[in-house]
């Protein structure tokens, strides 16, 4: 056959009847099926909060066009394009990934090049940060490994299809199953939840109106929970829409989940401090079946719709209130879903490399930086992994800016003129969070990971090290952060420096106490776990003077407090097991003392929960078991136990001291009293009982009480 024959059996493009003109109908209003007034943005987007998303759908291209793209030669025009997108979003083996983006808009011909998949942001001088897309109405955020339905629509020159809403898209194969073949009101269907979670609500509104002012005004300020403006705006549209309303696209359960969690803290706000047992006990149970509804609305909102803020926010509220409550597990939880949520819409990136808008762009590092806390605080304090891996994510560029109540004029003006340390703002207190999370993953990684702990002299430098690093943060405060003598003249101006103070303060008193814990009852020839001792010993009673130093709280003081990292552990029962083991010691007196204050003060709290009462039990423990260790002791006068030092003079003491007493383990242990042994991990790991809770799996909880006083009598001198 000829080339002039081929060319003459060219079929020629088929005709199709004319189609009406497309109507100018927002994509949004298209996907609901709604009436669009179209406008823009349209009423139906501004009355969901989603004006960002109102637009008219991109013309299509007619079928004579797409038809003629058969065509051989233009066929391979639009190959190479989609090949050089392809080349661009999957990293290569050949080229770096910025080498194919930045090839990527020359190589696409100029009739293909635009396309209609429009993301939110896109870092241009940073490809391997990814994308943020738009999916289900929300930021959807993808990185460099992507190649998914937006990556397609990319390559193939059309707009991105939606991802399926709600339950509907579980039985999408089946036409059958879809909503428009359910009754409205099924009991079965997606909306029933809806209906469940709004049924939690007070019929009347001017009780939400006054729980919710107690919170904005109370708690809101320290916690920096929620965005009074946009959610006030949310809470507005939700008790103004149209009676009976409780469909997707009224309710927005994401929003719903942040509403029942600031309820339930605004429920225990409310309870007076004098209040009878009967009455405190209703507002607790109250205040539990709002957690319980957050709780809820945070596992189905993302079924229904795309991730957002309000979800993020939530489980922040939700894992503090856990940590109020004492239920340090379940915070770990809740705190990794939170993490996930924000990690969806790319929060563990600098939105400053998409160009993000100065308000969102400061909000979302604080968001990020409170979970990264929340995050190496709460798997430090229970030995359980983290969840944020900071190979994955970049670091916040914190400023000494507040631009969340300023209008858009005097955010260009804060922008430009950031403000120094001397003049602090809210937000700087996220620098030196920030950094000292950094450290507890470090802490974390370096001495409580999987491989086995050891009193070689290099894992003791690592310690050491670590300690290093801490101190040099704390150097680095601000005189209003500082330690020791901190300069409290702008309290009075900015409430919140108080509470940023204290939070700094035992997060430092944390991380030091859990770093040289492990070391406190090992013993050296040389004494060279000495600084381990002061260190803890130090920070403890730091800590506990802290706790002792709060009297007379209300429950906004109580709620405010309860977000410290010292509430992750207890500096009475590290010193309770201190006193227990040399009771003897000058400093001994003063320390059964102040923890004998401590459980008084704890048990005239009428707030108090069963895991602060089972602490005080296992502390009043430790109390009579070195007070008992102290009147023995001076009845036997000559037979006093010697001190430590006098006990570690020699070797052949100690080892004369392990063949009277081979039934106790722990510092007697003779790889843990050796300084020159060498070893490669702690010998006889089995029996050393009173080692091991100092390990980074092993703290036993208050709750379990046998293991306590088993580990108390172990540790009496005998």
């Amino acid at each position: 056959m000829d080339p002039g024959e081929g060319s003459r059996l060219t079929p020629t493009p088929p005709t199709m009847p004319a189609r009406h003109n497309r109507s100018n109908v927002c994509t949004q209003c298209k996907r609901q099926k709604q009436k669009c007034d179209r406008q823009s943005p349209c009423a139906n987007c501004v009355r969901r909060d989603i004006p960002h998303l109102c637009h008219v759908a991109a013309a299509r291209e007619s079928y004579s066009s797409r038809w003629r793209h058969a065509n051989p030669a233009d066929a391979a025009d639009a190959a190479a394009a989609g090949a050089t997108v392809l080349a661009a979003a999957t990293p290569s083996t050949t080229r770096s990934a910025s080498t194919a983006a930045a090839q990527a808009p020359n190589a696409v011909p100029p009739s293909t090049s635009r396309s209609r998949v429009r993301p939110i942001g896109s870092a241009q001088d940073s490809p391997m940060l990814g994308q943020l897309w738009n999916s289900r109405g929300a930021a959807s955020y993808h990185g460099t490994s992507y190649f998914g339905h937006q990556s397609a629509a990319i390559m193939m020159q059309v707009e991105s299809p939606d991802l399926p809403v709600g339950m509907s898209g579980i039985h999408a194969g089946n036409a059958r199953r879809g909503p428009q073949h359910q009754a409205h009101r099924s009991e079965k269907g997606p909306y029933s939840h809806i209906w469940e979670l709004v049924g939690y609500l007070p019929r009347r509104r001017t009780i939400v109106d006054h729980l919710l002012r107690r919170f904005m005004d109370e708690l809101n300020p320290i916690y920096d929970s929620v965005h009074e403006e946009t959610f006030m705006n949310n809470y507005e549209a939700f008790w103004n829409r149209r009676w009976g309303d409780d469909d997707l696209t009224s309710v927005d359960l994401r929003w719903l989940s942040l509403l029942f969690v600031v309820l339930a803290f605004a429920e225990l706000l409310d309870c007076p401090q004098d209040a009878s047992p009967d009455t405190q006990r209703d507002r607790e149970e109250t205040s539990v079946h709002y957690f319980w509804a957050s709780r809820k609305a945070i596992v189905i909102a993302p079924t229904f719709s795309g991730e957002s803020p309000d979800l993020v926010r939530a489980g922040i509220l939700v894992s503090r209130y856990l940590l109020y409550v004492g239920r340090k597990s379940e915070s770990w939880l809740t705190s990794s879903f939170a993490i996930r949520m924000a990690q969806a819409q790319g929060m563990h990136v600098d939105g400053q490399s998409w160009n993000l808008p100065p308000k969102v762009l400061e909000t979302r590092r604080r968001l990020w930086c409170t979970l990264h806390a929340l995050d190496r605080s709460i798997s430090l304090a229970i030995g359980r992994p983290y969840t944020i891996n900071d190979r994955h994510c970049m670091r916040m560029n914190i400023r000494n800016v507040w631009i969340d109540d300023k209008s858009a004029d005097d955010v260009a003006r804060a922008e430009e003129h950031e403000r120094p340390l001397s003049d602090p703002t809210p937000s700087i207190f996220y620098h030196y969070v920030q950094n000292l999370a950094t450290t507890m993953g470090e802490i974390h990684d370096e001495c409580f990971g999987l491989t086995p702990l050891t009193t070689s002299y290099g894992t003791y430098e690592k310690v050491l090290g670590l300690d290093r690093v801490l101190f040099d943060w704390a150097e680095a405060l601000p005189p209003y952060f500082q330690l020791e003598n901190p300069d409290t003249t702008l309290d009075a101006a900015r409430p919140y420096l108080f509470w940023q103070r204290m939070y700094l303060h035992s997060a430092y008193h944390f991380s030091r106490i859990t770093l040289h814990r492990t070391y406190v009852l090992l013993e050296s020839i040389t004494d060279r776990f000495q600084y381990s001792r002061d260190a803890c010993m130090s920070s403890a009673c730091a800590d506990l003077k802290l706790k002792l130093s709060m009297r007379s709280q209300g429950m906004a003081d109580r709620l405010k407090s309860a977000i410290a990292m010292h509430n992750l552990f207890n500096s009475a029962l590290v010193l309770g097991i201190i006193a227990v083991r040399d009771p003897f010691s000058p400093r001994a007196p003063a320390i059964l003392d102040d923890l004998a204050a401590y459980c008084e003060k704890q048990r005239a709290d009428r707030w108090v929960n069963e895991f602060a009462l089972a602490e005080i039990k296992v502390i009043e423990l430790c109390i009579a078991s070195a007070k008992k260790s102290r009147r023995d002791g001076g009845s036997a006068g000559a037979s006093r136990p010697p001190s430590r030092g006098a006990e570690a003079s020699n070797q052949g003491q100690i080892q004369e001291q392990q063949q009277r007493q081979p039934q106790q383990p722990g510092i007697w242990a003779s790889g843990a009293t050796d300084a020159f042994a060498g070893n490669e991990g702690m010998p006889n790991a089995e029996s050393l009982d009173s080692w091991l809770w100092f390990g980074p799996s092993s703290f036993p909880e208050p709750m379990d009480f046998q293991v306590w006083e088993d580990l108390v009598g172990t540790l009496e001198p005998r």
